[in-house]
């Protein structure tokens, strides 16, 4: 799903815009599928982006502009992705209809599903197609942004040069991905940590039933980390990620670790338990994560304990080609999960 800024012209580059980092993927068509051109990623200054709003939209552009320099992209057709607490997306139950007659209802009637004002907001919208045949509903799924949070970002990518075509959401743009490289009949739950926000979307047999952004993120176990021992940002990071032995700090590192992620287990076992709800013959078969905040060093065997659902990490090349001169494979390896959503944003012009 995407909102109305789209071209059906070729590939564009993904660039996902976090509160850490920068990434950004560029595809090109390969026989029958899709070849990595470039990937990479740049940190971003605290605080310069927040919940998905810009704060700095000069110095972001200005890493963005490096980073589209450093991997030699010349492509200016972009495209890129919202979230946070500008962006609602609700799943509502209508009357079947006609797609035309469907978006004028969705337009005369949005106002009592979202809570904004019709006219601060870009509307879009999808028919799951839930009905059966004959039926007389069916569900719907609504995304609403703000025209303020999404006219900041084009202006900054406009100011660089670039044309944005396509403006995506992220759980959206990770289902692109998961679609792509996984089998699309399984009902799984995608994670996605990030620095700042978690974004839980779960497919049931392809499509997308649960969507939702929790404000709580891996920089949370950073900042606990740093100020428990008094150090700087990167060690605490090491620390977090595994990366750099924990030595006698272990056990408090182990305690701030459980107290944290059992928060955001809780968020994920409410989406859970919502989906199950409502989807009784129809359970989880697995949790799939991404974003940085799936490297934390024992994540994944924590949430499959606490879910009791297999857990694993999202690689979104599985089905891409690459060439090993270019893109060294440990590289990728490494960056894989983080990289989901600019990846799904990059496939995401030759599905429209």
């Amino acid at each position: 799903m995407s909102l109305p800024f789209i071209s059906k012209n070729d590939l564009v580059a993904g660039i996902d815009i976090g509160s850490h980092a920068v990434k950004v993927c560029q595809l090109k068509r390969s026989g029958n599928g899709y070849s990595i051109v470039a990937l990479g990623s740049a940190v971003l200054p605290e605080g310069a982006v927040d919940d998905g709003s810009l704060n700095d939209p000069e110095i972001v552009g200005e890493v963005i502009s490096n980073l589209f320099r450093n991997l030699k992209l010349s492509n200016k057709k972009i495209g890129f992705s919202i979230s946070g607490y500008s962006v609602i997306v609700k799943k509502v139950n209508l009357e079947s209809m006609p797609d035309a007659k469907l978006e004028e209802h969705i337009m005369e009637e949005a106002e009592q599903y979202i809570p904004f004002d019709i006219e601060d907001v870009y509307l879009d919208f999808q028919d799951l197609k839930t009905g059966t045949e004959g039926g007389e509903r069916t569900d719907v799924m609504l995304v609403a942004a703000k025209k303020e949070i999404v006219d900041d970002y084009l202006e900054m990518l406009e100011g660089l040069n670039l044309k944005p075509v396509i403006v995506d959401v992220d759980g959206f743009a990770l289902e692109n991905t998961y679609e792509y490289n996984y089998q699309k009949t399984q009902n799984v739950g995608l994670i996605d940590i990030g620095a700042s926000k978690m974004n839980i979307n779960i497919l049931s047999n392809g499509t997308s039933v649960v969507a939702r952004d929790i404000i709580v993120g891996s920089r949370q176990l950073t900042e606990q980390i740093q100020n428990a021992f008094d150090l700087d940002f990167e060690e605490a990071e090491g620390l977090k990620l595994g990366s750099l032995p924990a030595g006698d700090k272990q056990q408090e590192i182990a305690e701030i670790f459980t107290t944290t992620c059992t928060q955001w287990v809780l968020e994920i076992k409410k989406a859970i338990d919502l989906y199950h709800s409502n989807h009784e013959d129809q359970p989880l078969t697995k949790l799939v994560l991404s974003g940085g905040g799936a490297k934390v060093n024992g994540l994944a065997d924590f949430l499959a304990r606490e879910t009791e659902l297999p857990v694993e990490l999202f690689n979104p090349f599985i089905n891409l080609r690459s060439k090993k001169k270019k893109i060294d494979a440990d590289y990728l390896d490494s960056v894989a999960p983080e990289m989901a959503i600019a990846t799904g944003i990059a496939l995401r012009s030759s599905n429209i």
